[in-house]
């Protein structure tokens, strides 16, 4: 299982259910990516969509503590439910917020992180992956997005 998510430089992914610096490039990622994808997302980041609803052209499954349908999506309310329900799926994307990061993070192998060399106030943060011992990054590609340092980076947990 993989996950794809925007950090900026103190790990911070968001504030009050957004991001608070938004990098274009990293959008026209995150679509190309997980296109044809299983999105596994929050009730809140879902609010945050476009449309603040299910992405096109992806298999989404919503994870939170709520009971009842949203259109476009299938309802699961635990890491192992998920994890079922997606289970033959050829790709697998975790893509937040925080809670869903955290209680998927086990079932990870690979996270497709960028990284936005800005310090915004955040409240919900990413697992810093350069200090954990068991991930190692294994791609870079800086580039500058309005004159920001940013990096596309790929990690993968170690056997």
């Amino acid at each position: 299982m993989e996950a794809i998510v925007a950090v900026y430089t103190d790990w911070g992914i968001g504030s009050d259910g957004t991001q608070p610096i938004v990098v274009p490039e990293d959008r026209r990622r995150f679509a190309e990516i997980t296109r044809g994808a299983t999105l596994i997302v929050g009730s809140k980041t879902l609010l945050d969509f476009p449309g603040s609803g299910p992405l096109k052209g992806r298999r989404n499954l919503i994870m939170t503590r709520h009971e009842g349908e949203i259109p476009g999506a299938e309802v699961v309310h635990t890491p192992e439910e998920a994890v079922e329900l997606c289970r033959g799926d050829e790709r697998v994307f975790v893509v937040g917020g925080a809670t869903v990061y955290m209680a998927m993070f086990p079932y990870l192998d690979r996270i497709y992180v960028t990284k936005i060399a800005a310090t915004p106030r955040s409240d919900a943060y990413f697992p810093n992956l350069d200090s954990l011992p068991d991930w190692k990054q294994t791609e870079s590609e800086p580039f500058i997005s309005n004159g920001m340092d940013c990096e596309f980076c790929v990690y993968e947990k170690l056997a």
